[in-house]
């Protein structure tokens, strides 16, 4: 049987041949599939990571932990910061605008043995990030983007890292050329692309046309696209149409943490398995929400999983009101008796896996400090510390 996964855009997708895919070697990590979950701020803590690295391999990313509040040692970033106890390799990302900053929360999670990888955040659209010089608006200053990366590379040792970050600001000022450069120059070991500006955020289409230009023009470490992979073959149509190394997974993941499983199907050379019935999917919400507790406590954990209640029904006969029920439930044994009352055989909906969920369209002007512009050939830090609050 066909497996509904297999959507309007994937069904002439063939599948994966006897290595026409490799491992992206991240440094000294290889990384088979070739699959990145990408840093989602308050989605990508460790519970959530566990969840994802049950149904399959790959790297999966920490969500994004700025770097003055952790070299200060403030709880709620130490927090973040957390890796499960068997989690390995250890990824995080981390943010920040200055390269002191930087430099010093690298040599810390290097000098406590914290993690095997660090990804540095320049894709953040965020407002209340650009306005400030931070995020997506830091490549349009590559000398300062270089000087905050290689604070990162000199104190990281044999620690590899990797940034991320946007096309640019918006069509009329393109940087991701640039970054790409400055991520060769200063000694990264890879580089993703979220193939939209900033103006953009989640609006239309990535344009994936960049990734393959980006992956012509930096040709000594492993370049990874990211941008509408919703289903396991979208991974597929990425990397043979640009030629990238891998893909970072974003918002196709959110309810869907059994893309991974698919993922892993495909670059084996394998259809996807059959989708979850609404019982079984009900049983990785559940799961997922029990981590939460355990890592969060029960009264916080209730309250982050509320977005994830509505991403895992999404789609489902019904679920606009049962997720005004799963909105208002304050117990783990409230949302199993809510989830439980639905009909546990009812099967997937075709065209599921493409549903939005997350940050979805609209654009904006992107709002930057007064003068940003004016010299971007300087190092110059943004004046005020930022504590940031999406991955982009």
């Amino acid at each position: 049987m066909d497996s509904v996964y297999k959507g309007e855009l994937n069904r002439d997708v063939a599948l994966a041949q006897a290595d026409e895919f490799v491992p992206v070697h991240i440094g000294p990590l290889p990384v088979w599939p070739p699959v990145v979950l990408a840093p989602m701020a308050g989605v990508t803590n460790w519970p959530f990571r566990a969840l994802c690295r049950r149904f399959g391999a790959g790297l999966y990313v920490s969500e994004m932990v700025t770097a003055r509040p952790l070299v200060e040692g403030r709880a709620k970033t130490l927090m973040l910061a957390e890796f499960g106890e068997d989690e390995t390799p250890r990824s995080l990302q981390l943010y920040g605008v200055d390269p002191y900053y930087v430099g010093e929360a690298v040599k810390w999670l290097v000098g406590e043995g914290h993690v095997d990888h660090i990804d540095m955040n320049f894709g953040c659209p965020v407002p209340k990030v650009t306005r400030k010089g931070g995020g997506s608006a830091i490549p349009a200053k590559p000398r300062l983007l270089a000087s905050i990366v290689r604070a990162a590379v000199q104190n990281a040792g044999a620690i590899p890292v990797t940034i991320k970050f946007r096309m640019g600001l918006d069509d009329g000022l393109l940087t991701y050329e640039d970054a790409g450069r400055v991520a060769e120059e200063e000694g990264c070991k890879a580089v993703a692309l979220h193939a939209r500006t900033a103006a953009q955020l989640y609006d239309g289409e990535a344009r994936w046309d960049a990734i393959a230009n980006l992956k012509q023009r930096v040709r000594t470490i492993p370049v990874l696209g990211n941008g509408d992979i919703w289903e396991a073959h979208d991974a597929l149509r990425m990397m043979r149409a640009t030629g990238c190394d891998g893909v970072v997974i974003g918002r196709g993941c959110l309810g869907r943490p059994w893309l991974f499983r698919d993922l892993a199907d495909v670059f084996a050379g394998r259809e996807p398995q059959d989708p979850p019935t609404f019982g079984e999917v009900a049983d990785v919400a559940l799961e997922h929400a029990a981590l939460l507790c355990e890592w969060a406590g029960e009264a916080s954990a209730m309250r982050m999983f509320r977005r994830h209640s509505s991403w895992y029904t999404k789609g489902f006969r019904g679920s606009a009101k049962l997720r005004s029920r799963l909105m208002r439930v304050t117990t783990l044994v409230e949302l199993e008796d809510v989830l439980r009352a639905s009909d546990p055989n009812e099967p997937f909906p075709p065209g599921a896996m493409r549903v939005p969920r997350g940050k979805t369209g609209g654009r904006q002007k992107v709002s930057l400090p007064e003068g940003f512009l004016e010299n971007r050939l300087t190092d110059d830090t943004p004046p005020v510390h930022v504590d940031p609050i999406s991955g982009g």
